[in-house]
């Protein structure tokens, strides 16, 4: 197995774009990639650009229909069909549509067959994540959920346990919707309450069916959840399911909308608490997974300028075992790329200047204290149905 890690990037990936009023501005990946380069890291990882996916791959999880009303929509936006959640204010069809959601698809297809087939530990694709799009329609700035398939693609390949965590400030429905009753995948969501945040679903209570049972987790954290909570809900549940799933692959989202700055979510959580869940997923891989086979998505996150490029640029770094000090200044050469493009002054350093600090659950909790409720709702509702103690 190679030493280096592997980040997905083709710069066609920036023409997955909705439109200049669109909040999910493809900036964001350009400026990410911007950032990655002015630390070295591209020198320190593998970057590779898969295939865009093709019609047999993108059918592991999306409807024949749906591929076809894509395409469609593709090529004449003015035709999309609003029954398959095209051409939406929240999906506007656009020309090229297909071609731009199949290759971010393919990238994280593709850094699913590499630390399968033993090409890297760990593999990146931020420009994925995009854990909305359902089997039969686009949802919440999603096409094709690249997530799905790279997981789909990893049973396919032969994987019995496949691990999924998402930490997006939003709900990771697509994902659980397609693996809701296969026992080979364990999907954990930590979002924002599904009362007060889009798509209005996530709670503790749902944990899968059929032959799946217990194996969808749900976090459903308070509005205005901060460093300290969303990091000890982190901490209560995820590490104790991993260790009990033993996934040979785990597969991570890491929408970077969790952020105080965010415009469309409520959460409060610093780039510092972003980068320490960012460190626990490299180090849960480590000691669950034989190889530490991981492979780390992007998602959500609208503050394009002052969050999005840092905390995907960490979670490169973590990647490559080439962490990035949060202190760190960032270079100059990057700032003056952010003024060019978008005529907005860049952050200095790699850090909102906060320390990371959660309470563990073996230490008790507080039977009055929301966050504490949300996290006991969760052991309640899952735990008990893996054979494990609430």
């Amino acid at each position: 197995m190679s030493g280096r890690a592997l980040l997905m990037w083709d710069d066609a990936v920036t023409g997955y774009d909705f439109g200049a009023s669109h909040p999910m501005d493809p900036v964001r990946l350009d400026l990410t990639m911007g950032l990655v380069r002015a630390y070295g890291l591209d020198q320190v990882v593998d970057v590779r650009a898969a295939r865009a996916a093709g019609d047999s791959t993108l059918r592991l999880v999306h409807r024949e229909d749906y591929v076809a009303a894509v395409r469609a929509a593709s090529a004449d936006p003015r035709s999309a069909d609003g029954s398959y959640g095209l051409g939406t204010v929240d999906d506007p069809a656009f020309a090229g549509m297909h071609e731009a959601s199949a290759l971010i698809a393919g990238q994280s297809v593709g850094a699913a067959e590499a630390v399968w087939r033993g090409e890297a530990a760990h593999a990146v694709n931020f420009a994925g994540g995009l854990h909305h799009a359902m089997p039969g329609g686009a949802a919440g700035f999603c096409i094709y959920n690249d997530a799905a398939l790279a997981i789909a693609r990893l049973l396919e390949l032969g994987a019995e346990r496949v691990a999924y965590v998402d930490v997006d400030v939003h709900h990771g429905d697509g994902v659980q919707a397609v693996f809701w009753e296969d026992p080979r995948v364990l999907t954990i969501s930590l979002h924002e309450h599904p009362r007060t945040l889009f798509p209005q679903s996530g709670w503790p209570e749902e944990t899968g069916g059929g032959a799946g049972e217990g194996g969808a987790v749900n976090v459903a954290l308070p509005a205005g959840t901060g460093d300290e909570g969303w990091l000890r809900a982190f901490h209560s549940v995820v590490p104790e399911l991993l260790a009990d799933f033993r996934p040979q692959v785990l597969v991570t989202q890491h929408g970077a909308d969790t952020h105080f700055d965010d415009p469309l979510a409520h959460l409060a959580v610093s780039l510092d608490a972003q980068r320490a869940v960012q460190a626990a997923c490299h180090d849960l891989a480590h000691e669950y997974v034989d190889g530490g086979l991981w492979v780390a998505l992007g998602g959500g996150g609208y503050a394009v300028v002052d969050v999005v490029p840092r905390s995907w640029t960490h979670l490169v770094a973590i990647a490559a075992h080439r962490p990035i000090e949060p202190e760190s200044v960032i270079p100059a050469s990057w700032r003056d790329e952010v003024y060019a493009r978008t005529r907005q002054l860049g952050p200095g350093r790699m850090t909102d200047g906060r320390t990371p600090v959660w309470r563990g659950w073996e230490a008790g909790y507080d039977p009055a204290d929301r966050l504490d409720q949300a996290v006991l709702a969760t052991r309640r509702a899952v735990f008990p149905l893996r054979g494990m103690l609430p």
